[in-house]
């Protein structure tokens, strides 16, 4: 168990499995002031078709009844001592504790305390890692209710990411920190590595605290180690959508510059090639959507009226049609929307600014910050 002084609930879980079972899960939520969401998040851990031998809300300096929620509910409450490093210090402590009493082959499941599991989410990632040839699996998302205009982008974004995910049968170039299923003993091994010359961060920490994206930067450690991974089709989740532009800004501009900065902490790898190939297609994208937006706008100032361009108008033809094809399982209505280009071409810019302003903000060097 873990210590006294950090737990301060430890009453077994409801429907607790028998702890003969052979590849015992369990669960950390790290949560800061989620007292909205946390319950919805247990509830779905808790109604698993395979239920889980224990769940830990590791609250990390939580002003609200986060802790209270989660006992109210029978599970365990970690809470994180002079915790300065966020998301991923909060894990360190709570790993540094559990992971001495784990098996290598007992599974921990590190997911978000605003994504709620389908049910079939744990037995799907439990039988995927018994094949023994994957090290991690992965979630895939899709977003929760919400947000109004800028709601609804993120989940047409999310779907189509899940419908990559499908074509590619679970290939994945990210474990998504939404919520991620480890081997205990692979964990270890990233803890045992780092700071050796292997991996960078601190030797002993599962996470390195200095990043922007820890979940990026673990699936990068544990691909430079030679493990395998994947996002099982039946490993479902719905995880929160940012409600206003402006969070969902500082959301994408940490994802977007972190991704680059993981990049140039691992370097130029036969692991990182891929990545940096698809970095340089992001550089490409942006500075093609300035150049259709310039376009578009220079042809408005200077006439007063569109000028069709023949490259363009193919451009314009084959982004309309991937915005509709894609979002097929969203519905009529979001296919309609999709096919007016201009109202989901609003998100695409946006999205491109702020890959943009990544790109500036590591090539100046500007401070990292969450």
């Amino acid at each position: 168990m873990l210590h006294a002084a950090s737990v301060l609930d430890a009453r077994p879980l409801p429907q607790q499995r028998d702890r003969r079972a052979p590849h015992p899960v369990v669960v950390l939520i790290p949560a800061h002031d989620e007292a909205g969401q946390i319950g919805e998040t247990i509830t779905s851990l808790l109604t698993q078709t395979r239920p889980p031998d224990r769940v830990v809300v590791v609250a990390d300096n939580c002003t609200d009844a986060t802790a209270d929620i989660a006992r109210d509910l029978g599970v365990e409450v970690f809470a994180t001592v002079d915790n300065t490093a966020k998301k991923a210090g909060a894990l360190n402590q709570a790993l540094a504790e559990l992971l001495p009493t784990l098996a290598d082959d007992d599974r921990v499941l590190v997911m978000d305390a605003d994504s709620a599991l389908d049910q079939r989410f744990l037995e799907a990632a439990d039988e995927r890692l018994s094949r023994g040839d994957v090290a991690a699996c992965g979630g895939v998302f899709l977003g929760k209710a919400g947000g109004g205009l800028v709601g609804m982008f993120q989940r047409n974004e999310y779907a189509r990411y899940a419908r990559d995910v499908g074509r590619l049968k679970g290939k994945v170039l990210v474990l998504t920190g939404t919520a991620t299923m480890f081997r205990a003993g692979t964990l270890r091994e990233v803890a045992r590595e780092r700071g050796t010359g292997r991996l960078p961060g601190a030797n002993g920490a599962v996470y390195d605290t200095r990043v922007l994206t820890e979940d990026n930067e673990l699936t990068l450690a544990l691909l430079h180690l030679g493990h395998e991974i994947v996002s099982p089709q039946h490993c479902r989740l719905t995880t929160e959508v940012m409600p206003t532009w402006r969070e969902l800004w500082h959301q994408r501009l940490r994802w977007k510059r972190g991704a680059l900065e993981n990049l140039v902490d691992y370097g130029w790898t036969p692991i990182t090639r891929s990545y940096w190939l698809r970095q340089l297609l992001s550089l490409i994208g942006v500075l093609v959507t300035l150049t259709y937006v310039g376009t578009v706008a220079a042809d408005l100032a200077l006439s007063g009226a569109l000028q069709l361009h023949a490259v363009w108008l193919v451009v314009t033809g084959i982004f309309a049609i991937e915005r509709v094809v894609t979002v097929r399982r969203r519905g009529s209505v979001q296919m309609l929307i999709a096919s007016t280009i201009l109202i989901e071409m609003v998100f695409d810019v946006f999205l491109q600014v702020c890959q943009g302003k990544a790109f500036a903000d590591a090539a100046l060097g500007r401070e990292r910050k969450w």
